[in-house]
């Protein structure tokens, strides 16, 4: 298993990311999600699961690499994403710890939908088995997470949803979930309420 892996090559500034209430909302979604089990670390101590919000243009702020098995995140576990390239596998990030190891995935789909002001990566076992099934959204499962090429297959899935929120399988990244939308709340409510079955996917 290699969850948590950054497979891209990373240029980060030490730096502080500002607390607003935007950050402060994502903050305790985060915390409502680890205590489902949505974000968390395995038995291994490999962590998973990581959200952001959009701040301007195509810059974001994410949930920094290696943070999943904290239950509460201070403001210093989060970083931003001021510039990406999928086809140079480059993060630009602002922080004291590297972004994501799903950065370039969550800004693939920032940079195609201008609507998506929040991105939910998360594992779950039983969620992504019924996603798998039936006509559900889902990226190939030869495409393996946090590439270039994940990249390229999540902005092209999102170029063909124009409707929000969504969530969808990553087919070739075992557990893994993605859910987008306009804002935390309602990115929240499909992941959660597709978890709980009380929705339809």
């Amino acid at each position: 298993m290699d969850d948590g892996t950054i497979k891209y090559t990373s240029v980060r500034r030490a730096g502080a990311i500002p607390r607003t209430p935007q950050l402060d909302a994502l903050n305790q979604a985060r915390t409502a999600l680890f205590d489902l089990g949505l974000i968390g670390a395995y038995p291994s101590g490999i962590g998973y699961g990581n959200l952001s919000i959009r701040t301007c243009a195509n810059q974001f702020i994410i949930t920094a690499s290696a943070t999943g098995g904290e239950r509460i995140l201070g403001v210093d576990q989060y970083c931003l994403v001021e510039s990406f390239s999928p086809q140079e596998n480059c993060v630009a990030s602002l922080g004291p710890l590297p972004a994501s190891s799903e950065s370039m995935t969550h800004g693939a789909i920032y940079s195609t939908n201008s609507s998506v002001h929040c991105v939910i990566h998360a594992h779950s076992r039983s969620l992504f088995g019924r996603l798998l099934t039936g006509n559900h959204l889902m990226t190939a499962g030869d495409i393996p997470y946090g590439t270039p090429a994940m990249a390229r297959a999540v902005a092209e899935l999102v170029t063909r949803q124009p409707s929000l929120p969504i969530l969808f399988a990553m087919a070739g990244h075992d557990e893994g979930v993605v859910a987008y939308g306009a804002d935390v709340g309602s990115v929240c409510r499909i992941l959660v309420d597709a978890f709980h079955g009380t929705t339809a996917i």
